[in-house]
């Protein structure tokens, strides 16, 4: 085999190669390939379902509140009845001894050294205690489901937070999507310019620094598409990981840029002006606000009395014999009330009293504070993405009207009436307005995701 054939099989094989790689690129949209072959076709709902089961925030703010109910039995179950068992065991080595005065036994003005005791003694009992009244009890009874709802909407919270970080990663990789394929039409029509002009060349019709301008064109244009396409596969990797889902499986997105509704009626964008309740954030600082009225409540709780009823049984065991020991027992029992009352703490109760009511004025500003920030983040975001609509709408009327000035230089230039830079230059700004297109269309997107986050509409 000669070494020009040697060559056109390299060059077959390498063009192979590349037409491979695009035609994955473009399939998948240059996802990298699986170790376990997992394939997923996603819709974006999919991938937030697929979030809220797998996203580590999301999993671990369920764990607290899956914590946060057992705390709540917890509570519960101090009022319930108390039970304790014991059992001890001594073998006295040397039996204690006591003096007793002589004189009881004839010897006044001396004592006489005596042993009580057994050797080996033992004891088993059960101890029982309820709670019969405790301020503090009935409060932390009160508030439990409070405390509850505040791990559930910490646990929404972070569901909130999870769809919009995947919702943005997804509509990221949908415009990188199309981006691909405005630079694909792009190159497609360079290259057929360029083939034309290079032809015109050779035939003396045209000068080379024409052919060479376009060339620059097509290469920084196949460039270009080469570190969309990387960025492309990273964008990828990105929406994976918001998801929670390993880097190395595959997603197909089976949504499409159409799909997604971008509403230009700016009246139907109005809200109720009480639209902060829906938003997790207020209710969130309600809810710790409910918690510190309750703190405040167990406070006062403080002076009050406290009673409870206790009871005992237990076997007492004694004998100088250990194989004797439990042979015989001596039982004892009691049962009783326990009444605590306060009296004097050093004003300690009264002072905590005082700083508990502090944190409820301190969380009625911070309500106040909060509404005011929700309502101007609102505000905020709804100009936002109106301003996002407009540029849009102006960035698609920008690309029509650049595609229309490059269709006519075109004809200009095979006329012979216009040059070779005016078809560069409108080449250039085809591409600007697409770049500007690009980018105007993924602020829409995202200016749609804030403000239904804002208005509390992701749930």
């Amino acid at each position: 085999m000669n070494k020009s054939n040697t060559i056109n099989i390299m060059m077959k094989q390498l063009f192979f190669a590349g037409a491979l790689f695009c035609g994955l690129a473009l399939n998948g949209y240059a996802q990298q390939a699986a170790s376990g072959n997992q394939v997923y076709n996603f819709t974006l709902a999919d991938c937030i379902s697929y979030a809220y089961q797998h996203q580590d925030s999301v999993l671990n703010a369920g764990l607290d509140a899956k914590s946060a109910s057992y705390h709540v039995k917890e509570i519960i179950g101090q009022g319930l009845p108390q039970v304790s068992g014991s059992a001890n065991f001594q073998d006295y080595i040397q039996i204690p001894t006591t003096l007793i005065p002589g004189a009881f036994v004839g010897q006044p003005g001396t004592f006489i050294p005596l042993k009580f005791g057994v050797k080996y003694q033992s004891n088993i009992g059960v101890n029982a205690t309820q709670i019969l009244f405790d301020g503090n009890y009935i409060v932390g009874l009160q508030g439990r489901k409070t405390y509850q709802d505040l791990f559930n909407l910490n646990f929404n919270r972070s569901k909130v937070e999870a769809n919009v970080n995947v919702t943005k990663s997804y509509y990221q990789v949908l415009v990188s999507g199309e981006q691909i394929n405005l630079l694909d039409a792009n190159i497609r029509q360079i290259k057929q310019t360029l083939d034309q002009t290079t032809a015109q060349n050779k035939q003396g019709f045209v000068e080379k620094i024409d052919v060479d301008r376009l060339t620059v064109q097509y290469n920084n244009l196949v460039t270009q598409r080469e570190n969309t396409l990387r960025l492309l596969a990273l964008n990828y990797q990105l929406l994976k990981f918001q998801m929670g889902m390993p880097i190395e499986y595959n997603v197909v997105l089976k949504d499409k840029l159409e799909d997604v509704g971008l509403n230009n009626n700016v009246a139907e964008l109005s809200v109720d002006s009480t639209f902060y309740h829906n938003r997790l954030e207020y209710n969130m600082l309600e809810t710790q606000k409910k918690l510190d009225e309750y703190t405040v409540k167990s406070k006062i709780a403080q002076f009050l009395p406290k009673l409870t009823a206790n009871a005992s049984f237990a076997n007492a065991y004694q004998n100088n014999a250990f194989s004797d020991l439990y042979s015989a027992s001596y039982p004892s029992s009691y049962i009783g009330l326990s009444l605590t009352v306060p009296i004097f703490t050093g004003f300690q109760h009264s002072n905590q009293l005082k700083q508990s009511k502090i944190t409820v004025m301190k969380d009625e500003n911070d309500l106040f504070n909060l509404k005011n920030g929700l309502s101007l983040q609102a505000s905020q975001a709804r100009i936002t993405y109106i301003n996002g609509l407009q540029s849009l709408n102006n960035q698609k009327q920008n690309q029509a009207l650049a595609q229309e000035v490059l269709r006519v230089a075109k004809i200009k230039y095979q006329q012979g009436v216009g040059s070779s830079i005016e078809v560069t230059q409108a080449e250039t700004d085809l591409q600007n307005a697409d770049n500007n297109y690009i980018q105007g269309l993924y602020q829409a997107l995202v200016s749609k995701v804030d403000l239904d986050k804002a208005y509390g509409r992701i749930k």
